[in-house]
């Protein structure tokens, strides 16, 4: 039976974070209702609250593979910050997160597998310290400051370093070169300063990787679902090196590892089973190593 959980809270009209902070509509938070339950029926379906988080993610990644690509998914609002799910299209960083949130949400018991849940799980994943509080930097913009806040509070497993990662020259500046490109930031010029503020401490702190040349030894001991972000030099700059993009790993029936993710316009243009991740990382020069985060709850 289709949910109808989403037109009861239309009919309220409004949603924010779990704590209350902020408001935006729901249309506004939450697209793609129909894909939603086709995901909520075959995970029913096919048991996938059995399997391990890591290998839960996978399967909902997998779930997910077609889905259209679309950038700047996040940004929904000129000012106000909130969790939001986009099914109708996503970009490698959502496409992650989307599918690692579902897997939690298939802890709960099935009555609370709802788009509210959903997002709750989100906001978890999404915002520094678990929460939202409608102010844009809340959210964890960059992907290593992602993992050092999931992995400080136990949602995740930095395994970099244990992986034979090394210190590599660190810089976070996209955001502010690029503002233009960021709906909040056009309108709201005053982030600016607080967020070169933000950039400079996620710079401050040591970014480790896994070089491109020893990922392919390093390939057996990565599980499905284990989060693989893309490490690449800044080209802008000689000062160091960033985080450029970010999936899954997805192991095969014959202990390949492969590469699951989100692929931009100008390659495939939607969700894919990429090739084997340790040759995915010679196909792009500037791209340097990985690092990587294995979902604990």
């Amino acid at each position: 039976m289709r949910l109808r959980i989403f037109i009861l809270v239309c009919a309220a009209a409004v949603i924010g974070s779990t704590r209350g902070a902020v408001t935006l509509p729901m249309r506004t938070v939450f697209k793609g209702q129909d894909r939603f339950e086709q995901l909520v029926v075959r995970a029913r379906a096919e048991n996938w609250k059995s399997l391990p988080i890591g290998e839960r993610t996978a399967a909902v990644g997998q779930a997910m593979v077609g889905t259209p690509y679309r950038s700047f998914t996040l940004e929904i609002d000129n000012r106000v910050e909130s969790p939001s799910v986009n099914f109708a299209g996503l970009d490698c960083w959502t496409f992650f997160e989307t599918a690692l949130a579902f897997a939690r949400m298939l802890d709960d018991p099935e009555t609370d597998w709802t788009p509210q849940q959903l997002l709750h799980y989100i906001e978890m994943d999404r915002y520094r310290d678990g929460t939202c509080t409608g102010a844009y930097l809340s959210r964890l913009h960059y992907l290593e400051d992602w993992l050092y806040d999931n992995n400080r509070r136990g949602l995740v497993a930095d395994l970099t370093r244990s992986l034979g990662g090394v210190s590599v020259p660190h810089s976070a500046r996209e955001m502010t070169d690029g503002w233009r490109h960021y709906r909040y930031l056009v309108h709201n010029r005053s982030l600016l300063a607080p967020l070169a503020d933000m950039e400079a401490q996620v710079s401050s702190r040591p970014l480790y990787e896994i070089p491109k040349n020893r990922v392919a030894a390093v390939e057996p001991r990565l599980r499905s679902g284990d989060i693989i972000g893309i490490v690449s030099r800044d080209g802008r700059h000689s000062s160091g090196r960033g985080t450029s993009h970010v999936g899954l790993a997805l192991r095969s029936s014959d202990g390949t590892t492969h590469f699951l993710h989100a692929s931009a316009p100008h390659n495939y243009g939607r969700v894919v089973i990429d090739s084997r991740l340790s040759n995915y990382l010679y196909r792009y020069s500037s791209d340097t190593g990985i690092l990587v985060a294995r979902p604990l709850r």
